[in-house]
C-alpha cells in the first residue's frame, strides 16, 4: 500500500514495511530491559519477572521471524559475513545502499541482540534455581551478557542515526509507524 496526494507531488510515498507485532514487540523490549536493568539489584522480584516477560518477547519474535510477515522474516535479512562486513565498510565509507527492511549490518545487529537476549534470560533464570543459586561464574556471566547487550544497543542506535542520516529517513519514526519511504 502507499499513500500519495496527486495535489502534492513533493509529498513522498511510503509503504508498510514494520508490522504491528514487529513495532510492539521493539518498543516494548526496549521499556523492559531498561526496567530489568534499572531494578537488577534493588528490587529482585520485579526483575525477575521483567526477565519472563523479556523471554516471553523473545520466544514470540523467534516464531514470528519464521512465520511472520516478509520484513520480520530471518529470510529477509540474514546475510552472509561477507555482505554484512562489505556494508559496514560501505557505511563508514558513506555510501551504502538503502533497504527497505534491515540492512545487512542493521540484520546482523538484530541476530546477535536477540542472541544476547537469550543468554541473558537464561542464565538469569539459572540464578533463580537452587542448583545454581549464588553462583558467582554464573552472576558473572550473566552481567558480562547484559553489560554487552548495553553496547549492542549503543552501537545499534549509532547505526540507525548514521543511516537515517545516510539516507535521508526517520528510521525512529519508521518504528513507530510501521512506514518507510518508497522509492518505486
Amino acid at each position: 500500500m502507499t499513500s500519495a496526494n496527486s495535489a502534492h507531488p513533493e509529498e513522498q510515498r511510503t509503504t508498510r514495511v514494520w508490522d504491528p507485532f514487529v513495532r510492539i514487540f521493539h518498543w516494548s523490549l526496549v521499556i523492559a530491559f531498561a526496567l530489568t536493568f534499572a531494578t537488577g539489584d534493588d528490587a529482585t522480584w520485579i526483575h525477575i519477572r521483567l526477565g519472563w516477560f523479556l523471554a516471553a518477547l523473545l520466544a514470540f519474535r523467534l516464531a514470528w521471524g519464521c512465520i511472520g510477515p516478509r520484513h520480520a522474516r530471518f529470510t529477509d535479512y540474514v546475510y552472509s559475513p561477507r555482505i554484512v562486513l562489505g556494508h559496514l565498510r560501505g557505511m563508514f565509507a558513506g555510501r551504502t545502499d538503502r533497504y527497505l527492511g534491515h540492512s545487512p549490518a542493521g540484520g546482523a545487529m538484530v541476530v546477535a541482540m536477540l542472541v544476547m537476549l537469550a543468554v541473558i534470560c537464561v542464565t538469569g533464570y539459572m540464578l533463580t534455581l537452587d542448583a545454581w543459586f549464588g553462583s558467582e561464574w554464573l552472576e558473572g556471566l550473566h552481567e558480562s551478557a547484559t553489560i554487552v547487550m548495553l553496547a549492542m544497543i549503543a552501537l545499534h542506535v549509532v547505526g540507525v542515526v548514521i543511516s537515517s542520516l545516510e539516507h535521508r529517513e526517520n528510521l525512529i519514526m519508521a518504528m513507530i509507524t510501521g512506514r518507510k519511504r518508497d522509492d518505486r
